[in-house]
């Protein structure tokens, strides 16, 4: 097998012209026999790496997946792009596990999604030996690990797979593992010499944002408010705080729902498919949510509390932006989250002491990269060992970069404070304290009565907690967290305080109302030469979105499994007005193109005439045009009085819409027999067709009209067989009018 071979299915099946970054290299390993650990982002396109080999190589593959939903998700995408797909788990009945079986045994299924428990069963392994298998793949590989952060006990049931079928490749897949992971990973399935491919942690495409923790209803009702009619997911640490949030905002008009894993199946399974569905944009979320979505078009992901560690927070940001347009990843932080962290960790008697310092580490790190006054982004690609050169320009540190300046005041002020109450107070009563606050505590501890109270009035809540997060990176102050969390001053700290040693510190800019970066429409026209203008290109997109909804509606799948937002895009600029011409836009392969393409094609021409766009060739319109009054029921000589062009050029248009994918009954034109008859001369002529020398041959009972048709069939034909298609006309074509 060859990577020629690939290339075609990609095409044909998925609709893409070219592989992303390391999905060739991959397949080919896997043609060559080798096992491979896949490392790439959400949304970096793993799961292109075993499905194309998978359509490409004799026999099914088998694709062990954590989660339902995740299963019925990829199959039914596989099954709307043409390609047999089925999956086994303890939602299918005995009946439906029976024909599932018989359909395996005769070879009618190229992949086959099972689930961890599953597979281990003696069942299965006895089905198992009665198939040829062409690849293991492993999804959601870190479950394997021990060290990886969503722990499954049945995948270290999986080195029987290695120990059994020792021939047969095995690709192991995720898109978070350090190199402990890794190491682990490798170790526990049993992999054979794999070859290692890391794929870039790099997603352009979302925007990083860290935002104080206070007043975080308030930030979100205004962050929603400029994102209206986007779809997103809001995680929250408490399942309580998800349903209290998601009540909040429906308060404020919008519309969202809860899903966290202490509600009822049918409860959960609904708030899924409503978010899935886009009757419902946001869903408020634990992290029970999302590992099995593999919807298109969420434009955010806000976390209400911080991550636990930075293996979640890429994984959890990375279900935004998956259809490659603008996205948005906000985290809101506050200490109290590393706290109640940390307490978590430390009561948690059945981790071992080794596992838990490994989660305090991360969440140090989470800790970290929140604080950190420096690019977000060359910020996690350097914790996955990734390195970025110069910032991105995107995030909110670069959009609105910390102003530094000589710190030492203020932090003498802090750590004044501190001593002043005998280092009895966490952050947030500190920032009080500074402040002048008039809370109870303050006034009941006699607090506001030291010297330093209300010294830092300069500085809001927010900079303070700014100010002291880096003196806390800095080690001028630490946290004890076997004394609820008070603070202390370092040896560090008090070269500050009393010996008068400098520190810098910086202060965030204050944000600009700045709207999520929007789509570059004018450029993208004029590269591709779009025969629409930037505002026509919005409202067309906006309709096919409608079309692509009640669609999606009456076959009951969700909208992104017809086509992505980034195809309809595509779909937009291009503003095809044939069939066929609809795989030249990015996402279209074949399967699509004959269930969905006409219904898309049909709203195009419809816009088309509308807005009379002028980008497009003259003839293209005056054949949409034709088209519109056969569709209102006119016959040819009717469309030809009406047009004021010869009947024999609306025939020739009728001929071109047959040939480039419309569905038109030929039989009202041309009878079986002229088909025959004409079509048998075709292969003996050269192209471009000449009319009156076809008619030489076949005589002149045939018409030019009649050889039209039967030139559109025969080119159709080929076309369905895999030969390119013609865009030469015959020379005597009358020219339109």
């Amino acid at each position: 097998m060859t990577l020629e071979y690939a290339q075609a299915a990609l095409k044909k099946y998925f609709g893409y012209d070219a592989f992303r970054p390391l999905q060739a290299d991959i397949i080919e390993a896997i043609y060559a026999g080798r096992d491979a650990l896949v490392l790439m982002p959400t949304g970096g396109g793993k799961s292109i790496c075993y499905q194309i080999p998978a359509v490409t190589l004799e026999g099914v593959a088998v694709v062990v997946s954590p989660l339902i939903a995740l299963m019925k998700d990829q199959v039914e995408g596989l099954r709307a792009n043409g390609i047999p797909a089925a999956f086994l788990n303890s939602t299918l009945s005995t009946e439906e596990v029976f024909h599932l079986e018989n359909h395996l045994l005769a070879g009618h299924i190229k992949l086959l999604y099972v689930s961890p428990e599953k597979i281990v069963t003696a069942g299965f392994r006895q089905l198992l030996s009665h198939l040829k298998v062409s690849l293991f793949a492993i999804d959601e590989a870190h479950c394997i690990s021990a060290w990886g952060h969503d722990f499954r006990p049945e995948y270290t049931q999986l080195q029987f797979l290695k120990d059994q079928y020792p021939d047969t490749p095995m690709v192991a897949l995720t898109a978070t593992a350090d190199k402990l992971t890794r190491k682990d990973i490798i170790a526990q399935l049993r992999l054979r010499n794999p070859a290692l491919f890391i794929a870039s942690f790099d997603r352009p495409n979302i925007r990083l944002t860290v935002r104080p923790g206070q007043n975080r209803l308030r930030q979100i009702v205004d962050f929603l408010k400029k994102h209206p009619n986007h779809s997103g997911i809001i995680y929250c640490l408490a399942r309580k705080t998800c349903e209290d949030l998601a009540q909040r905002l429906h308060a404020h008009g919008f519309r969202a729902t809860y899903y966290h894993a202490e509600m009822p199946p049918q409860k959960r399974s609904q708030a899924q498919e409503d978010f899935i569905n886009d009757r419902v944009p946001i869903v408020c979320a634990t992290i029970a949510f999302g590992m099995g979505i593999d919807k298109s078009n969420v434009r955010f992901v806000l976390h209400y509390n911080m991550p636990r560690n930075v293996e979640s927070y890429y994984q959890e940001i990375g279900r935004c932006g998956r259809d490659g347009l603008p996205a948005e990843a906000v985290l809101f932080f506050s200490y109290a989250d590393v706290m109640t962290y940390r307490e978590m960790f430390e009561r948690d008697e059945s981790t071992p002491p080794d596992q838990k310092a490994l989660k305090i580490a991360k969440l140090e790190r989470m800790f970290e990269l929140a604080q950190a006054p420096v690019c977000r982004r060359k910020t996690v690609l350097a914790y996955f060992g990734e390195t970025y050169d110069g910032n991105c320009g995107h995030c909110d540190v670069c959009l609105h970069p910390p102003q530094h300046f000589d710190g030492t005041i203020a932090a003498q002020k802090a750590l004044s404070a501190l001593k002043r109450v005998h280092e009895r107070v966490g952050m947030n009563l500190l920032i009080d304290i500074l402040r002048g606050s008039s809370r109870r505590e303050i006034q009941e501890q006699g607090y506001h009565n030291i010297k330093t109270y209300g010294a830092g009035r300069e500085y809001t809540s927010n900079e303070w907690a700014f100010l002291l997060s880096q003196m806390l990176h800095l080690g001028l102050i630490e946290i004890a967290y076997d004394d609820h969390h008070c603070l202390r001053v370092t040896e560090e700290g008090a070269k500050v305080l009393f010996q008068g040693k400098k520190v810098t510190l910086a202060l965030p800019q204050p944000e600009e109302k700045d709207p999520m970066p929007t789509r570059t429409k004018t450029s993208k026209a004029e590269a591709l030469g779009s025969p629409l203008e930037e505002n026509q290109v919005e409202a067309l997109f906006q309709r096919l979105r409608e079309l692509r909804r009640a669609i999606a509606v009456q076959q009951g799948m969700p909208p992104y499994v017809v086509f992505h937002d980034t195809t309809l895009q595509d779909m937009a600029l291009k503003c095809p007005l044939f069939v066929f011409d609809l795989l030249k836009v990015s996402g279209v392969g074949e399967r699509k193109m004959e269930r969905f393409g006409e219904a898309f094609v049909r709203e195009i021409r419809r816009f088309a005439l509308e807005k009379n766009p002028t980008g497009h060739k003259p003839k293209g319109i005056s054949i949409i045009r034709t088209w519109a009054l056969l569709e209102a029921g006119y016959s040819v000589a009717q469309i030809a009085e009406m047009r004021g062009l010869a009947p024999t050029t609306i025939a020739g248009h009728l001929a071109t819409l047959y040939e480039t994918g419309d569905n038109l009954d030929l039989s009202a034109w041309v009878s079986a027999e002229a088909l025959e008859r004409i079509q048998r001369v075709l292969p003996q002529l050269p192209e471009p067709y000449a009319l009156s020398a076809i008619q030489e041959i076949v005589g002149e009972a045939y018409d030019f009209d009649q050889i039209r048709f039967a030139i559109a069939d025969y080119r159709r034909q080929r076309r369905a067989a895999g030969a390119p298609p013609e865009d030469d006309e015959a020379e005597e074509t009358p020219a339109d009018a």
